[in-house]
């Protein structure tokens, strides 16, 4: 044979060992294509994650921007809105409205209002005076966003833009347009509102804290972008994450890229990359190994036989389970009674193995007391039977500690026919006790269910009934309300009947709470038992209660109900030695048809309630379109209200008042006067009430007192000889600290200003309270007036208390007194009352010269009355006073 030439390849070697290298190639191909999937996967992973952060972060900062940018344009448009109520506004009131918008927290700088397109009124004005006569039509950056605002109709943002009066910054502007009477509305001019760009940014979170986005925000026109006026310009063509921010009309579009770009570093792509290939290495060593083995087999297989290295694998494999699961095994002869165990039996039972004496009694002798007599019963019978042995027992080492142990096995015949039986033993010691441990949690978890269970009902409960009463509560009443109207058909009705129980206040403030609550309960009781079997009955906070009535409508078996539960509640109670007597007012309405909504019920029943209420308490009302017309009624007079105190709707109107010898002027009364918008001038019948319900009743008297104020200062200032002016005060303001911080702020010449008080002031439950407030008035140098005396109840020791510097007998008493002598007198006897207790005497609704002269006579020293002026405003008085005093001039001179 030739020598085996070593330059050209093995090829019978190769393809021998080609078989077994092949699977190893497979997986080098698989582990490539999969780390480079997982590398696209990755980066694709990351750059979803990049994206997503920075429409989270860029979201924040649209969100915001948007928000704030919306905020300025609606305080504008309040300003527009206030504008164009006051065509004829003043510098004064302009800078007050702009004050006012700009105290609230935004980033306007300034306010502009130019009439015609030429600017008249700035705020602030020093900061902003060299705008003053700018003409938007002639000034290039003005001129387009004005006219386009003026023609449009609509507010217009432009910029930032460079402004006249220094800096950068947004403008919105506004068009004001005057509604005239039986034409369209005309344009006014614009308001013009200038928004700190750097302050927007700033709070809308563009500066400050750093962030890891890039930010650009250009303006857009139909889609289009038309101008980056912050950031790079450039952002927009990197395929940004881009947003639109809209307010109005108006619309910009934001976009943001990260710092660095897109195609930045991964944090830990390294380390990704180096587990992957070291996974790679992981799976690939062991296939190599493995193909190693395989061919150093192929090589030797002519020294081995295949028998005796199956057999090998075999028990290489079989003592390294045993070594893992740590099994022990066990032999025992039956016929010799021999007993063989391994190193690891020894360990299971906790005995040294060369020290072990094998014999079956060694493995009896382990055994548990309690479990002797079951295992050997098992064991013998499956010795006795031939079948196989399985069982679980428990052993006691030479340590004292208890183990689990589970056992199998099987009878065999060895060479010598000698019958044996192979098992083994392993410690399931951790299984049971995990067991056992997992059946008591299951327990204790089924038991924590169970007061769970019982906890989640009473919690439910508790939430639908009110805790005083066990009755259901508002919650469990809207429930209920709700499930009705869902089972309700088109011919069922319902009917609230909701109840307030009367002159519970003044028990619950005399006897105490504990007093309030037993009558609660009591009348809780009651209506429980007054009701019928298939109504039901609720508490929905403080002394109010509703009772539901499903079906047929029956409006009289309704009234007998209603009357019904108003007996039961008026009969006498006591508590604690005291006799307690309550009432009810019931307020009745139904459901008349199944499209009205249970809310607009409820709205209903209130209603009727509350007119129950009004017209004396303890009655039943049911709801009618009558109410309806009054309640809307009221609620367009209360908005009317509320209104008019946003928007100085309350003036004062002024009657003078005269001494009665020589008639001249001595003193002034203020009057509370409503412009209302449609109206005009409405006396005090028509906006007191609603404005007490509504507790505004303060600030039109701190109006009225203001301006009265002004025109006193007015009145000096024209050298007018009226010494005190004198205004009303509610009993509601009388208690209003406000007032006192106000009157500390105020420089008063005593007996300069006067409050007149109603008489049924002094009789209220807090009378002592009344003389404190007074006697802190009065430490102001301001005198206190008695208002319509004579139709109260005040008495001679009520006046002593509160000592008035004046009395007014109200015009009821005095008209009458022409032709009533026994009103002549009754005047008569107050006047002395008066002077008795050094008290002037004012007499109001003076008609006539004839009462005039009357009330002279019988002492009056104030006469107040259309006979001698009626209430007039500040300027008409201001002239009617002036024409008084040159006419009184004029006499002295003569005379």
């Amino acid at each position: 044979m030739n020598p085996i030439d070593d330059t050209r390849p093995n090829w019978k070697y190769l393809r021998s060992v080609l078989p077994y290298y092949l699977p190893a190639i497979i997986v080098v191909a698989g582990l490539a294509v999969s780390m480079i999937y997982a590398e696209k996967q990755r980066q694709r992973i990351g750059l979803d994650n990049l994206r997503a952060e920075v429409t989270e972060n860029l979201g924040l900062v649209r969100a915001k921007l948007e928000g704030n940018m919306s905020g300025n344009i609606q305080l504008l448009k309040g300003f527009v809105a206030a504008l164009e109520t006051q065509p004829t506004i003043d510098e004064a009131r302009f800078s007050a409205l702009s004050e006012r918008i700009l105290s609230a927290k935004s980033q306007l700088r300034n306010v502009v209002g130019a009439p015609d397109l030429k600017v008249a009124y700035v705020y602030p004005y020093e900061a902003n005076k060299a705008v003053i006569g700018l003409d938007y039509r002639t000034n290039p950056a003005q001129r387009d966003g004005a006219l386009k605002a003026a023609d449009t109709g609509n507010f217009v943002v432009t910029g930032p833009i460079n402004l006249v009066q220094g800096g950068r910054g947004l403008v919105v502007r506004y068009p004001v347009k005057i509604e005239r009477e039986g034409s369209s509305p005309v344009l006014w001019g614009i308001v013009s509102g200038v928004v700190d760009v750097e302050k927007l940014f700033a709070d809308s979170g563009l500066f400050g804290k750093p962030t890891n986005i890039d930010v650009a925000i250009a303006t857009t026109e139909g889609g289009r972008l038309i101008e980056t006026f912050y950031g790079d310009s450039a952002i927009f063509a990197k395929t940004p994450v881009s947003m639109l921010i809209n307010f109005g009309h108006e619309s910009w579009k934001i976009a943001a890229i990260p710092k660095g770009g897109w195609d930045q570093p991964q944090e830990g792509m390294w380390l990704s990359r180096l587990l992957m290939l070291a996974v790679g290495v992981m799976i690939l060593a062991p296939v190599l190994w493995v193909a190693r083995l395989l061919a150093e087999r192929q090589r030797n297989i002519a020294v081995l036989s295949r028998h005796q290295e199956e057999l090998h694998a075999l028990s290489h494999r079989l003592d390294i389970a045993l070594e893992a699961s740590k099994i022990g095994v066990w032999e025992l002869d039956l016929t010799t009674g021999a007993l063989n165990w391994d190193g690891r039996m020894a360990q299971l039972y906790g005995v040294e193995i060369s020290a072990f004496g094998s014999t079956y009694e060694t493995w009896r002798n382990a055994l548990h007391p309690d479990d002797l007599e079951e295992a050997e019963r098992v064991f013998r019978g499956c010795i006795a039977e031939g079948t196989d042995y399985a069982t679980e027992f428990r052993i006691i080492t030479p340590s004292g500690q208890v183990r689990h142990i589970r056992a199998l096995g099987t009878t065999y015949r060895d060479s010598f026919l000698h019958r044996k039986m192979v098992g083994v033993n392993w410690n399931v010691t951790a299984d049971i006790t995990l067991q056992q441990e997992l059946r008591e949690a299951k327990a204790r978890a089924e038991l924590q269910n169970r007061e769970l269970e019982l906890a989640r009902q009473h919690m439910e409960h508790n939430s639908l009934h009110d805790a005083l009463t066990s009755l259901p509560n508002r919650r469990y009443l809207d429930q209920y309300l709700a499930k009705l109207s869902e089972k309700a058909g088109e011919a069922e009705h319902f009917t609230l009947l909701h109840i307030d129980l009367d002159r519970f206040k003044d028990i619950n403030d005399t006897l105490g709470h504990a007093a309030g609550d037993h009558i609660l309960r009591q009348a809780a009781l009651r209506l429980r038992a007054s009701i019928r079997a298939d109504d039901f009955v609720a508490r929905i906070g403080g002394d109010e209660f509703v009772v539901v009535c499903a079906g047929v409508f029956n409006e009289q078996e309704h009234l007998d109900l209603a009357k019904r539960l108003i007996d039961a509640i008026n009969l006498p109670l006591t508590y604690a030695g005291h006799e307690c007597r309550i009432g009810a007012s019931i307020g009745l309405a139904s459901r008349a048809d199944s499209g009205m909504q249970i809310e607009q019920l409820l709205v209903n029943a209130d209603i009727a309630l509350y007119e129950a209420k009004r017209h004396g308490r303890n009655r039943v009302e049911r709801y009618n379109d009558d109410l309806k017309s009054l309640t809307i009624h009221t609620k367009k007079t209360a908005d009317a209200i509320l209104r008019s105190l946003e928007q100085n709707g309350f003036v004062s109107y002024f009657q003078p008042q005269f001494c009665a010898h020589t008639l001249e002027i001595t003193g002034v009364e203020a009057l509370a006067r409503w412009d209302h918008p449609e109206h005009g001038i409405l006396g005090p019948d028509t906006f007191l009430k609603v404005a007490e319900n509504l507790n505004v009743v303060s600030q039109i008297d701190a109006t009225i007192l203001d301006q009265a104020l002004f025109q006193l200062a007015r009145w000096r200032a024209n050298d007018l000889d009226i010494r005190k002016v004198s205004v009303n005060i509610s009993a509601q303001r009388l208690f209003d600290e406000s007032l006192f911080q106000h009157l500390d702020r105020l420089e008063l010449l005593p007996g300069s200003l006067s409050f007149e008080l109603l008489e049924s002031i002094s009789f209220d439950d807090k009378g002592s309270a009344v003389v404190e407030s007074i006697e802190r008035i009065r430490r102001h140098g301001i005198d206190i007036e008695i208002d319509d005396f004579g139709t109260g109840y005040a008495s001679i020791l009520s006046l002593l208390k509160i000592s008035p510097r004046r009395l007014k007998i109200d015009r009821q008493l005095v008209y009458p007194i022409i032709e009533a002598p026994a009103q002549r007198r009754l005047i008569s006897s107050i006047v002395e009352i008066g002077r008795s207790l050094g008290i002037e005497i004012v007499a109001e609704g003076v008609e006539t010269m004839e009462h005039a002269a009357i009330l002279r006579d019988l002492g009056c020293q104030s006469l107040q009355g259309y006979a001698l002026a009626r209430p007039m405003d500040g300027a008409t008085f201001l002239r009617f006073a002036k024409e008084r005093a040159c006419v009184a001039a004029e006499n002295n001179r003569s005379a």
